[in-house]
């Protein structure tokens, strides 16, 4: 794969323990399967609370030959954090995942493979049946009702909008840069506003999650919130 420079952008909030070594277990994985490329990890800290401390901060600037940290006091939600780190990338290739890198590395390695051989502008990894193992039924309940009426509603290109691995080029990355949601729905955003640009090509990527990834149950009032962010998409759909 010819890829000098790659950028990962990872949104953090109050990470779950043993977030660090997950970051530099995963860093190091990926740079033996790219030895070529110079990676650089943005940690983007969204006004975390708990659980980030200087010490920690410091072990990965020491074990990352790449790495930029961003951070600010007050919480604005993943959409925000993530465009605040993709704004700061200047690879050629960026992608963002979640801060514990839930998914494989042949996940990462396959969607970059689409992204640098097929030449899409947009990579967006797409679910499998065995991932909905891994999330509590609530949650699993919503990714899929969203994922039918992304379908049968909007008719995305994508329908699977919520995977939490994504990657582009500089096309993709100005389309993303252009998103305003700053929670829940942004990944709804970026798809729906993909698929609308004639200019743009994307296609979904499978990907599969490490072992023993379980994702933390969603609250009642992230619907009441993102549920005026949905119907503002859905009537874009129809300009």
């Amino acid at each position: 794969m010819n890829l000098p420079k790659l950028d990962i952008v990872l949104p953090c909030y109050n990470p779950a323990n043993n977030w660090v070594n997950a970051i530099i277990e995963s860093y190091q994985a990926l740079s033996k399967l790219l030895p070529q490329t110079a990676i650089k990890i943005i940690l983007v800290n969204d006004g975390s609370t708990k659980q980030i401390a200087e010490s920690e901060i410091n072990q990965l600037q020491q074990h990352l030959v790449n790495f930029q940290y961003i951070h600010y006091q007050v919480n604005r939600g993943k959409g925000y954090a993530l465009r605040k780190g993709v704004a700061a990338a200047d690879a050629p290739i960026c992608l963002y995942t979640d801060v514990d890198f839930p998914y494989t590395t042949n996940s990462i390695i396959t969607l970059l493979q689409q992204l640098t051989s097929a030449q899409f502008d947009i990579a967006a990894g797409v679910k499998n049946k065995n991932y909905y193992k891994h999330v509590p039924p609530f949650r699993r309940f919503i990714s899929k009702l969203l994922r039918a009426c992304t379908g049968f509603v909007l008719r995305l290109k994508v329908a699977d909008t919520q995977c939490g691995l994504k990657g582009f080029n500089e096309k993709g990355k100005e389309l993303f840069l252009s998103t305003t949601i700053d929670r829940y729905l942004f990944d709804l955003e970026f798809i729906f506003l993909a698929s609308k640009n004639k200019q743009v090509t994307i296609t979904p990527v499978p990907i599969e999650l490490n072992e023993n990834v379980h994702f933390s149950s969603m609250r009642l009032g992230i619907l009441f919130t993102e549920a005026k962010n949905f119907i503002t998409i859905f009537f874009k759909n129809f300009k």
